[in-house]
């Protein structure tokens, strides 16, 4: 008889959590169960307040097989506040939670902004390739990404982070009416593809550590999916084509003009290398 996986997914009741428990009760032997606020009074959520580490919600932890961490702020414009509080604190009482429940996979949801910094260049974006956060946001998830790795070196825990692309509520249709022009299309991520990375990343043979792009096989996307191929078997079946209308151009150009003479990305401050 084939041992039943349990897997516990903090921010559950999200838009991507919802979609991640939905994925993974479609497979054999595994018990999914959710932590965190739980807002909806889900019964297979165990309420928590993982901003404040406590040994009540902590011991959830133990005998989970995988923990799927997507708890956190998800506006990129989020302050420094709630980042702090919500993407980083709150991360690093889940791994410290993870770490002393001795669990074997710990899948952390990064972000596309970790490479922000890109979008008006060239390079084909892989996990190699050095960061270049533009905002509050992309910074946490750096952050957790490096404490991930060095995590996995310490205590033989396998990580994997995704950096989860432009996955919107619902049905989640792609188009001109998503954000930041061509760059926020060519990131898109359906739903049918987030649903096999949630798969493949706890269910996987994978061990050790590795930062993974997790978008669809858009047209013109310059991130690259061997890496996740190759690692977790993740193989996008979705698509899309980006379409730009004149107002779409327009905004794109002057986000290109901007980012070429007040760079947000830019590793040297553009007056001056000291505050």
């Amino acid at each position: 008889m084939t041992a039943v996986k349990r897997v516990l997914v903090t921010g559950s009741t999200g838009n991507l959590g919802a979609k991640a428990v939905a994925a993974l009760r479609t497979l054999e032997n595994v018990d999914v169960a959710g932590i965190g606020r739980n807002s909806t009074n889900d019964p297979n959520v165990i309420s928590a307040d993982l901003e404040r580490y406590d040994p009540s919600w902590a011991k959830h932890f133990e005998g989970a097989d995988t923990v799927l961490h997507l708890a956190a702020d998800p506006k990129p414009v989020g302050s420094w506040e709630s980042i702090t509080r919500l993407n980083i604190e709150l991360a690093l009482n889940v791994f410290r939670a993870a770490e002393e429940g001795r669990v074997r996979r710990f899948v952390f949801a990064s972000s596309n902004w970790v490479l922000g910094g890109y979008r008006f260049r060239g390079e084909r974006l892989t996990s190699v390739l050095s960061p270049r956060p533009v905002n509050p946001y992309g910074a946490s998830k750096l952050f957790v990404e490096r404490y991930g790795l060095a995590a996995a070196a310490r205590t033989g825990m396998s990580v994997i982070s995704l950096r989860i692309g432009y996955c919107q509520p619902g049905d989640n249709q792609p188009g001109p009416h998503m954000a930041f022009g061509r760059w926020g299309q060519e990131m898109w991520l359906g739903n049918e593809d987030w649903a096999q990375a949630v798969i493949r990343s706890v269910a996987s043979p994978f061990q050790g550590s590795a930062v993974l792009n997790i978008v669809s096989r858009n047209h013109g996307s310059r991130w690259d999916l061997e890496e996740a191929k190759a690692t977790i078997g993740y193989d996008p079946v979705q698509s899309h084509r980006p379409m730009q209308t004149a107002i779409n151009l327009i905004k794109d150009r002057g986000a290109a003009l901007r980012e070429r003479f007040i760079p947000m990305g830019a590793s040297v401050p553009l007056f001056g290398a000291r505050w």
